[in-house]
This record gives structure tokens, sequence and C-alpha cells, in this order.
């Protein structure tokens, strides 16, 4: 019978100390309990979206995962660069791309941050550097290596280099882009830190019952790259874990992994029951809801009182429905753009016949 390996329990590889939340100012906490709040908020309304089909395609969520998205983004500096998974919306409003913009894509209009051509799992902004939510499981993981070697030939003498994040799954630590990857950062030493979001789950399997390492974290270990495990409910100490690799990356062009155990309070997608969990889970996942947990906290510690919490997530749901309510006024892109977008520069027979177009057009008659 084959011996179960929880992770519990597991001495990780020690993280950054952080000095808690009595080291930081009130303004800071504040901050990031308004940033959580209003990710809850957006993807609160964007699951409600989807259920009245005004979000086509497939929708993931960062429910739950709060905490980890804000921690993150707060070490990542502007030049950074930043690749994502599916799962990505959080990401995008705490690195600063306005609701409006975002909410608009999800609804697959013309004023989305990708103009309505990505949807919910491809958002894109060259201005923020957010080069991309990816569709299919460790896409991202190739670009971005490659994007870590771009900027190490560009790199000055001793000069610090901008980073990169790669956001990854648990599962995707099993394909073969991600060993790939991770062999060529290590052997041309590129500026680049892979943060593994741990949920514990790829999709409906457990970490436990598809890795043969669990412990994340040590999966760089066959190329000598190290990795660090944080409790992705704590803001504070996945900010400081990802300063400390960031810089390393910056400075060093030290590759790393940074696993950070973030669980999800619903399924993979919107139309997943999460019917695989136990009650066990479920109810602890609940009773750990960083965002809950981190206001219960500032309250204590006289950072925050309860009118001013109320008054964050009021706001949050304000500007939220706001987001709402511009994207559904913006307008879809025109039929005439359809084809629009397939390549970077003009290729010969490129498609350009639109929906109703006859197959061969009349002699005389340009296509559209």
């Amino acid at each position: 019978m084959r011996k179960e390996r929880g992770t519990q329990g597991v001495a990780a590889a020690p993280a950054p100390a952080t000095g808690g939340i009595g080291s930081e100012s009130h303004e800071t906490l504040q901050h990031y309990y308004r940033q959580m709040a209003f990710i809850r908020a957006f993807e609160l309304r964007a699951a409600e979206m989807y259920q009245r089909a005004k979000i086509g395609g497939y929708c993931h969520l960062n429910l739950g995962e709060e905490a980890t998205v804000v921690g993150l983004m707060a070490a990542l500096a502007p030049e950074d660069y930043l690749f994502t998974t599916y799962r990505e919306h959080g990401y995008a409003l705490a690195r600063g791309i306005a609701a409006e913009r975002v909410m608009a894509e999800l609804f697959g209009k013309s004023t989305g941050v990708s103009g309505g051509w990505g949807g919910s799992m491809h958002l894109f902004d060259a201005e923020t550097n957010l080069l991309g939510g990816y569709g299919i499981v460790g896409g991202q993981i190739p670009p971005a290596t490659g994007a870590a070697l771009a900027l190490s030939y560009k790199a000055e003498p001793d000069a610090p280099t901008p980073a990169v994040m790669c956001l990854l799954g648990d599962g995707t630590t099993n394909i073969g882009a991600f060993h790939e990857s991770l062999n060529l950062a290590a052997i041309w030493r590129l500026p680049i830190v892979y943060v593994i979001v741990n949920n514990g789950l790829g999709m409906g399997t457990s970490v436990d019952a598809a890795s043969g390492e669990p412990d994340l974290y040590r999966r760089g270990c066959a190329y000598r790259m190290p990795g660090v495990r944080v409790d992705g409910n704590d803001v504070l100490a996945v900010r400081e874990a990802a300063r400390a690799a960031l810089e390393a990356a910056r400075k060093e062009h030290q590759p790393s992994i940074l696993e950070a155990v973030s669980f999800r309070l619903r399924g993979h997608s919107v139309v997943d029951p999460a019917r695989y969990r136990s009650r066990e889970d479920t109810d602890k996942a609940r009773e750990e809801d960083p965002l809950p947990v981190f206001r219960a906290q500032l309250i204590d510690a006289g950072a925050l009182d309860l009118s001013s919490a109320v008054q964050i997530e009021e706001d949050a749901e304000r500007v939220v429905s706001a987001a709402v309510e511009f994207a559904e006024e913006s307008p879809f892109p025109s039929v005439e753009e359809l084809f629009a977008h397939g390549y970077a520069t003009p290729v010969p027979n490129a498609p350009r016949a639109l929906p109703g177009d006859p197959v061969i057009a009349p002699a005389g008659v340009a296509r559209s």
C-alpha cells in the first residue's frame, strides 16, 4: 500500500523573517488590506457575471489567494516583468491595471486590457510589464525564462538587472518545460524567480498523489537552485520572501524557487463544484481565509478599526460595481477586426475573409 506523504509538519527551507505587523506602518497595512478586499470583491463579482453569462470561456479566480497575490506584487518593482498562469485577475489589479479594463476584458469588450481578444485567461499589459496570462498549463515558463535571458544579455556591468517573476501552479512542476527551463536558468544564471502557488491540488489531484517530491520548493535541487516555502496566507511573509528572491535575481542573477502555500476557496474554475475536497479540507480553508484573518489581526493591533474596515470593503464594492457598468456599456470588437493581431507583422496569405464571405470571390471583387 502506498504510503501517504503529506506536507504537514515538513521542515521548509527558512524564508526571510518578518518583523510582523508591529513593525509595519498602519498606512502600509491598511493598503495591503485594501488591495486584498478589492481583489476579493472583484473575484466574487466576476463569478456572478460568469453565472449570468456575461463572461464566456473559462474563468479561474484568486479567491483565498489574496494574501499571496498582494505580497508578491508588493515585492515586484515597476521595471520587473511578470508572467502568470490563467488565474491572474488579482495580479493584474495589484499590478495597478484599472478594474474597468480588467472587467471589460473578461466581458470580451474592446476597452479591455487586451482589447477583448484575450478574455479571463489572457490578460496582457505592456505598460505594467504584465506579459500575459497563459491558458496552457506551463505555457508561461519558457517565454518567462527567455525574457530573463534577454535581460541578462542587456545587463550593464555592476548594475542591478530587472528581474522576471514567473507564476505557476503546483501541478505545473511535473511538466517537461518546467525542468528544461529551470536547467537553462541555472546554467545561464538568469534573473528569474519561479513562484509556485501551491493550493494543494492540480485541478482535482493532490500534490502528494502527483509529485514524487511533494515539497515543491525542493524541486530545484537537481539544478542547485535555492528554494523556500512560505505561508501564502501571510501577506508580509510572502512579501519578504519575494523581496529576497527578487533581490538575488537582480543583483546576482541567482534564479530561485519560491513556494507559497495558499488554498483556493473555490473549485479549479467557476464551474467546478470541487467535490474532490473533503468537508475537513473545506472547513480548514474557510477557517484560514486570509481576508478575515488579516482584518482581525489589524484590528487587534490597532492598525485598523471596524468602521474603517467596513468602509474599505464598501469602497471596493463601489469600484467593482463601476467596473461592471463600464464593461456592460463598452462595445465588442467590430467584425472587421476579426483577423487583427494574428501576427505582429503582415504575413502573406493570412486569412482575411469574414463570416458569410464567399469561398471564392467573384472576378474583379477584392476579398475583404
